[in-house]
């Protein structure tokens, strides 16, 4: 840090902006890793300050969408492990942060989000630009900082650090509360920009010092782990592994305390989508449990369910799970609010698996699996390899490109390894339902915490730029929700790769109950399904983005190859979403007529 000045003397422009470096430079020690400047005046101290320490490491974008910014960080906290953040001026510029706060609220995901205001003198009196931003975040915020009320620059260095140290803290769920955003509301007073003389002063001052930021820490400080509970692995049960929300850190143990009680229990898993455990041969995970619980045989039922995280989306499983009643304990990662909304969780441990299994006794883990158990996985896994067997039948033999079937084709021709967004509605589901669950293992990364398509294309920008590259499934009207993502080319060092389905509207409302018959007088197309004529090519080309639309079904690896060559682009595949949504249906009742024949 550079040496404390005298603030008597200095110069408020200068003072705006060494209070900003002082600020910054902290929360960079503490863990900010990358930060967004959104265009302002207010906030010309806070990106100046950026500026000149981005030569400690921190990665520096700029973004002229606030609603982009932010969900650009939530994708970069979420897929690294280290803390994103943005910067925005006062005004509505703070309210375009609301969904990406609550997003990062829902999902537990770290983010920090600092806005220049106007000092208190001008607030309530009509003052260009100032309204109450102080209120807009603050209900999906873990925390709202404030800095003095007549200007950051009045703060002494000692009170600026603790600030930032404390969002820090709260973004991290330090002290045992969940991860998640954080709002700093800064006011800056006039006048409010160094000039190059200060700014050469100051640079000198702040020359690195340091290294750059270190990869954030677990959500959470350390927390005694859990007593056991009385889940048995001596009798049949189930594990239900739901989307996987932890942070990239915990991964390696979750898989090894995963696999630790799978070998000692003998129970079948059931992997959603998002759960990152479908591919692995050791694991066997059961991925097509959606169509085996169409019509669920008794032959199924268990006593005893493990669940990992979140629900998956499935409503037959979820449905499945309240009959199954018995013993269910549910454990979260780092997640201490309530995650069960079928009240079917007899506890719900928050500090992860691979505490909850260190807490069991040794003694446990000495026996072996035992024989009803291992019989109930084989029945499991025999359901499984009939739907997976039907749905090759039915969907790899297509004509015509469908939704369905792209989801499990690409389950197979994407690399192994290779990161995967998918956009939520149909994208999410239909993964979940016909992916082949024996496909190469991948990460696969969903934002279900309020599932929303308001920044899908900026979150999967985010992803890439943390992972190095990633793929993105959409929907159009998802991409087209987010079509300033776009603008990250100029920025993005990472390679991002999107499968655009085109379907002409909403597909996933013609999955549920809403379209009348014809003649019945309600519109469809124009209340739900709302199809937009934005030519996607036509849009990509105005943003320098490469597009390709897939003709013929049978190229779709040659095109994946192209797709996966760019830097960024895009791959067009035209769908029917009225007989998608038909196709849907028939395999589901095609599957439940499979396996009710195996069980009679």
């Amino acid at each position: 840090m550079g040496a404390e000045p005298n603030h008597a003397e200095e110069p408020l422009a200068a003072a705006n902006l060494r209070a900003a470096l002082v600020l910054l430079d902290r929360l960079i020690e503490g863990g900010l890793a990358a930060l967004v400047v959104c265009p302002g005046s207010r906030s010309a101290p806070l990106a100046q300050a950026a500026a000149l320490l981005e030569a400690r490491g921190l990665r520096l974008l700029t973004a002229l969408d606030e609603r982009s910014a932010g969900f650009w960080a939530l994708g970069y906290s979420r897929a690294s492990g280290r803390l994103g953040g943005v910067v925005t001026t006062s005004g509505t510029a703070v309210a375009n942060l609301l969904p990406a706060a609550v997003e990062a609220d829902m999902g537990g995901v770290p983010l920090l989000l600092l806005s220049a205001d106007r000092p208190a003198r001008l607030k309530g009196c009509g003052a260009n630009q100032t309204v109450n931003q102080e209120h807009f975040l603050k209900a999906a915020a873990r925390w709202l900082g404030e800095g003095d009320p007549d200007g950051l620059a009045r703060m002494a260095d000692q009170h600026l650090q603790q600030l930032a140290q404390r969002a820090i803290d709260a973004s991290a769920g330090t002290g045992g509360g969940p991860a998640g955003p954080v709002h700093l509301n800064l006011p800056f007073d006039e006048p409010l920009h160094s000039d190059a003389q200060q700014w050469q002063a100051l640079q000198q001052q702040w020359s690195p010092l340091r290294p750059g930021p270190a990869p954030t820490a677990g959500t959470t400080a350390a927390i005694e782990p859990s007593g056991p509970t009385d889940l048995d692995p001596d009798r049949p049960g189930v594990v239900v592994a739901g989307p996987w929300r932890g942070r990239p850190q915990q991964w390696s143990a979750h898989q090894r305390a995963l696999r630790q009680w799978l070998g000692r229990s003998g129970w079948p898993l059931l992997a959603d989508g998002l759960s990152g455990l479908r591919g692995q041969p050791d694991l066997q995970a059961i991925g097509g449990y959606d169509l085996v619980l169409a019509q669920p045989p008794r032959q199924l039922q268990t006593g005893q369910v493990l669940r990992l995280g979140p629900l998956p989306a499935s409503r037959r499983l979820q449905d499945w799970l309240v009959a199954c009643g018995g013993r269910q304990v549910l454990v979260s990662e780092g997640e201490p609010r309530r995650l069960d909304p079928l009240g079917t969780a007899a506890a719900q441990v928050p500090h992860g698996l691979a505490a909850w299994c260190g807490a069991q006794p040794q003694v446990l883990w000495q026996g072996q699996p035992s024989a009803t158990s291992l019989a109930l996985r084989q029945v499991w896994q025999q359901a499984d390899q009939g739907v997976q067997q039907l749905l090759d039948q039915q969907l790899l033999a297509a004509a015509a490109a469908n939704e369905p079937a792209l989801a499990r084709q690409l389950s197979r021709l994407l690399p192994a390894g290779l990161p995967l967004v998918l956009a939520n509605s149909s994208p999410v589901r239909d993964w979940e339902s016909f992916a082949d669950p024996n496909g190469p293992a991948r990460p696969v990364l969903g934002f279900r915490g309020a599932s929303g398509i308001d920044g899908t294309l900026s979150l999967a920008c985010g992803v890439a730029e943390a992972l190095g590259q990633a793929v993105l499934l959409t929907g159009d009207l998802a991409l087209l929700h987010d079509s300033n993502g776009w603008l990250w080319r100029t920025q993005l060092r990472g390679r991002l790769a999107v499968v655009l389905i085109n379907n002409g509207g909403g597909g996933i409302f013609e999955q549920l109950p809403i379209r009348h018959p014809a003649g019945a007088g309600m519109d469809f197309e124009r209340l739900f399904a709302m199809p937009q004529p934005v030519d996607g090519a036509l849009l990509c080309a105005a943003h320098g983005v490469p597009h390709r639309h897939l003709e013929q079904p049978e190229a779709l690896q040659a095109s994946l190859e192209w797709l996966l060559q760019q830097p960024l682009a895009v791959l067009e595949i035209s769908t029917d979403r009225s007989a998608d949504a038909e196709r849907r249906r028939r395999l589901r009742t095609m599957a439940a007529a499979q396996l009710g024949e195996r069980w009679v």
